[in-house]
């Protein structure tokens, strides 16, 4: 996992909490008792659950201690704790485990996934959102780029930093776990200031880990420059002078 910038990722705040919205409205809860926000990051993804479901007894989980300081200075009232995903084992039982942009991150997800919905109380509700816009231009440049020869061996392991599988994959992994299931899809189209603003994104989540994977300052600059120049041909500008920025997103409410 890359080191998180809260202040980074927040600069989008509106952009990126509004799939967590859209996620926990479809969650067909009356009145849960245990909740938890499994990579709740800076906090801004539990803020929505604390307002949908305002009686619960709430947690935030997160790997990055950086976020998780920066989410409880914004909530200090909602329980925060660290723990890595893959190894976390909770001592009870959840009525929804709620996961925002976060499993991407998270390798392996045939077991993954039946191992949080094992976390679930009978009728329990695993929400999920995933990025899924692997083959746009965001993703594809940079991982173009990072194959040229003065930046492949270095960057090897950021090209196996994210991923996730297809629909159909997730489908087929919890039916037979499952008593229900909404899964869907939705393309955000994003106004952006301009082709710098996508790149000012990227830089809160998927570059990083190129961006430290690649030791030399003058050579960061190098592969953004080069980045940032790929960007503008593949987004064109309207007539207004912003951009459209389209991301793809697979959500997911799974009910045990």
């Amino acid at each position: 996992m890359p080191v998180w910038d809260a202040d980074q990722y927040l600069k989008f705040q509106r952009e990126r909490t509004q799939p967590a919205i859209d996620l926990a409205a479809r969650v067909r809860l009356e009145s849960p008792r245990r909740i938890v926000d499994v990579g709740c990051g800076p906090g801004n993804s539990t803020a929505v659950l604390a307002q949908r479901f305002p009686e619960a007894e709430l947690s935030g989980l997160d790997s990055s201690a950086e976020m998780l300081e920066t989410a409880r200075e914004s909530r200090p009232d909602i329980h925060w704790f660290q723990a890595d995903i893959s190894s976390w084992e909770p001592e009870t039982q959840y009525d929804l485990l709620f996961s925002n942009a976060v499993l991407q991150w998270v390798p392996d997800h045939e077991t993954i996934f039946p191992r949080l919905m094992r976390f679930l109380e009978p009728g329990g509700v695993l929400a999920v959102q995933m990025p899924m816009h692997y083959d746009s231009p965001l993703h594809y440049h940079v991982k173009e780029l990072s194959t040229l020869p003065e930046w492949y061996e270095q960057t090897a392991g950021a090209r196996q930093a994210l991923g996730s599988e297809s629909r159909s994959f997730y489908y087929d992994l919890l039916a037979p776990l499952i008593s229900e299931l909404d899964l869907w899809e939705t393309e955000y189209i994003h106004v952006m200031e301009n082709v710098e603003a996508i790149l000012e994104w990227f830089r809160g989540t998927g570059l990083r880990p190129y961006l430290e994977a690649i030791p030399d300052d003058r050579e960061r600059a190098r592969f953004e420059a080069a980045l940032l120049e790929r960007y503008r041909a593949a987004y064109p500008i309207q007539k207004n002078g912003k951009v459209l920025f389209p991301f793809r997103r697979l959500l997911i409410v799974a009910y045990r």
